[in-house]
């Protein structure tokens, strides 16, 4: 057998008989807004901070057609769109929607894998409605959106998680597009790489500087090429440039981290400045804990200076953080010794990661000497 056939996690053969549906909701922060705002809607909406330091966060069609999309500061998507309206993010409204979401599509199977608020991977081989067609269930759970959450949805369905992304990017906004076994191998052979799920900008860029640009560049390298250039991708990328993933759509997905950070309208010089506003961004991180139970062992802290450069600061513990005071507390830490600072701070984030389940009973968290 050779290297390509034993590729970690991957075959020619696998995933044929999978229907996997992959539903992503359109513009959903800023449609949210515009439903619930009537005065918004058909107008350019982006929702996050107007401020100078400000980054969107979402973008409704009306705004993308002036190029703002999310990540873009504030002030770049102002001048590109003069008439955009800001508005605040509302996260409770938007974790209460996805929930309602998250109920229709459990009607059809509990093999769900959300990837965020607003997209989720769904395996339907097998279903509650015992539904043969996956393009059939897709439709009914667009249709269900539309009716009952007055928002609309784009939905793809193939015979993998890959495929199935890649198609409902394809009749964005408000549709609908099956990729068969048939269609698969040549639809990614003219898929630019950029637009495979998985490949970011930095590694997009070094395929191009090898001359791959398209999925059918990708495809003629060997797999020893692609470990050789592009290491633990290597197998996930030989294997999606033939329209093959084997990845199974996992229901108990478990979260790796949980964090917050914010940017400031202006750079923080003093320590107590960043300390006081450190303690806001812990009571975010606190709260997500609180509601799902889930605690930490590692703290990371997260600061970006006024000239961009980012460090981040960790430390981990014997047992998970406790209490929302031993969180600040271990926050307090890692962020006391980088002062006094020659540049100033232009963002904090706090995390938590190697998360577990709160266990029954609560014991002192150690610090590392």
């Amino acid at each position: 057998m050779g290297a390509e056939e034993r590729a970690e996690g991957f075959s020619a053969e696998a995933g044929r008989s999978r229907k996997i549906i992959h539903i992503d909701m359109d513009a959903f922060y800023a449609s949210v807004e515009q439903r619930d705002n009537p005065e918004l809607r058909g107008k350019p909406v982006a929702v996050g901070g107007s401020r100078e330091r400000g980054v969107v966060m979402a973008a409704s069609y009306e705004a993308r057609k002036f190029g703002v999309h999310s990540a873009m500061p504030s002030i770049t998507a102002k001048r590109k769109c003069p008439d955009l309206i800001f508005v605040k993010p509302r996260f409770d409204a938007y974790k209460a929607i996805s929930l309602q979401i998250r109920e229709i599509f459990a009607e059809y199977t509990p093999v769900i894998e959300p990837l965020s608020l607003d997209e989720a991977y769904l395996d339907v081989t097998e279903n509650l409605k015992g539904i043969v067609l996956a393009t059939q269930i897709a439709e009914e759970i667009r249709a269900k959106i539309r009716a009952e959450i007055e928002l609309t949805a784009s939905a793809g369905v193939s015979y993998n998680k890959f495929l199935a992304k890649l198609a409902s990017d394809h009749r964005k906004p408000d549709g609908l597009f099956v990729i068969t076994p048939k269609m698969g191998p040549a639809f990614v052979e003219t898929l630019p790489v950029r637009k495979f799920h998985g490949v970011g900008p930095a590694t997009a860029r070094k395929m191009s500087g090898l001359g791959i640009e398209t999925g059918l560049d990708l495809k003629g390298q060997t797999l020893e090429f692609l470990q050789q250039h592009f290491g633990k991708v290597s197998s996930y990328c030989y294997w999606a440039a033939r329209g093959v993933d084997e990845r199974p759509v996992r229901a108990d997905r478990i979260r790796k981290s949980v964090g917050a950070e914010n940017t400031f309208a202006a750079d923080l010089f003093a320590y107590e400045a960043a300390r006081d506003a450190l303690r806001e961004i812990v009571d975010k991180v606190w709260g997500y804990c609180e509601r799902s139970g889930i605690r930490g062992r590692t703290v990371t802290l997260k600061v970006k200076f006024a000239n961009f450069q980012i460090i981040t600061r960790s430390r981990t513990g014997q047992i998970p953080v406790r209490t929302r005071s031993e969180l600040e507390q271990l926050g307090d830490a890692l962020l006391e010794p980088l002062f006094p600072v020659v540049r100033g701070i232009r963002l904090l984030g706090i995390s938590m990661s190697s998360l577990a389940a709160e266990e029954a009973e609560p014991s002192e968290f150690s610090l590392p000497v």
